[in-house]
């Protein structure tokens, strides 16, 4: 019978560039779904800016959405017109700032999140000139954190930026976020603290390494899954992780003259058709460590980069113990293409498809 395994991954990217460009790029479209007669009307509600210039799509490829301010019962209504109209499509990067607000409210922009595959950072967007200067610190407490959790990509907050989770006795958080934070994949756990007395903290400030711990951030990339199972009476193992650049696979299947080997670095037909244009050089990737090399040797495939070798099986015992593994095109630059996942966290499986292997070509000897 098939089985997996999920392993977190424990290095953590940051997006340093993005971060930059954030600070160097003056808003290009900045609205209220519902323009305010006040000044403290409009401080009263979240405010929602697009970031949607050329250069900000040519190095993100997607838009900048910063929200902040107070999550008022409303707000889900604005962003959801902003869905509908364009401005912010599936997979746009959502910077947060906000002191909280209404739970409903935040736990309903999470979803949309979730929905349309968003990745949420903390972050504050640039002032106008002449603005005097301001803490550029974001701040995300309350149901602003829920409304974070909601991204199915989230970076841990770093810098001088604090993220505040809400926390329950165990077994005693309200049924709706109990069931929202379930619903987004997150372990009641994670958000039970309490002291030595027995008696909750009200509010988690985690630093980026509890995030990661807690699954509360993965810093753009899901666990890997690591699959061991048969296939046409023979052992076959896939590696699977996704990340917000696309899907990314390997695969072996274990015959008497070698392991089918396969990887599969799902992007999109354009870029995948585009990266194999390029190719002029390609390999497997072990430890770093180039492996099975060859002049061109990729294709696309669907919306895929796809490498095809045969897997000496004398070597299987050296891919079983790895820490890392990938695969990649290069072109006449030198500039690579492709990825890399560690596999530390899936020992078991691989030394469960390395013996099964092993014993399955011993039989056919």
């Amino acid at each position: 019978m098939p089985y997996r395994n999920t392993f977190q991954r424990p290095l953590y990217w940051k997006l340093a560039s993005l971060s930059l460009l954030a600070t160097c790029i003056t808003p290009a479209f900045q609205v209220h779904a519902e323009k305010s007669t006040s000044k403290n009307a409009a401080s009263s509600q979240l405010a929602m800016q697009v970031n949607d210039d050329r250069m900000t799509l040519s190095m993100a490829r997607v838009p900048q959405i910063y929200l902040y301010g107070p999550i008022d019962s409303d707000a889900p209504r604005r962003f959801e017109l902003l869905v509908k109209s364009g401005k912010i499509p599936n997979g746009s990067d959502i910077y947060l700032n906000s002191p909280g607000g209404s739970v409903d409210a935040g736990m309903a922009l999470g979803r949309m999140f979730r929905q349309g595959s968003m990745v949420t950072h903390l972050g504050t967007p640039r002032l106008p000139k002449h603005t005097p200067i301001v803490n550029k610190s974001a701040i995300c407490e309350g149901a602003c954190a829920y409304a974070y959790l909601g991204g199915r990509f989230r970076w841990a907050a770093s810098g001088s930026d604090r993220i505040g989770f809400p926390t329950y006795p165990a077994q005693q958080a309200p049924e709706q976020i109990s069931a929202y934070v379930k619903e987004m994949g997150i372990a009641d756990a994670a958000l039970t603290a309490a002291s030595a007395t027995g008696t909750a903290d009200p509010i988690l400030w985690p630093n980026a390494d509890e995030m990661i711990a807690k699954g509360l951030a993965n810093n753009g990339r899901l666990d890997l899954v690591a699959t061991y199972k048969y296939v046409q009476d023979a052992p076959y193992l896939e590696l699977k992780q996704s990340d917000r650049n696309g899907e990314h696979t390997i695969t072996l299947l274990c015959k008497p003259g070698g392991a089918e080997l396969a990887t599969y670095d799902t992007i999109g037909t354009v870029r995948a058709r585009q990266t194999v244009a390029r190719a002029v050089h390609s390999y497997f990737e072990i430890n770093q460590q180039e492996t099975l090399p060859q002049q061109g040797g990729a294709t696309a495939v669907d919306q895929s980069v796809v490498l095809q070798r045969i897997y000496p099986l004398d070597q299987l015992q050296h891919m079983a113990s790895a820490q890392a593994m990938g695969a990649w095109v290069r072109d006449r630059t030198g500039i690579r293409y492709g990825f890399a996942f560690e596999v530390g966290g899936v020992r078991k499986v691989l030394n469960d498809f390395y013996n099964a292997c092993t014993y399955a070509t011993q039989q056919h000897s």
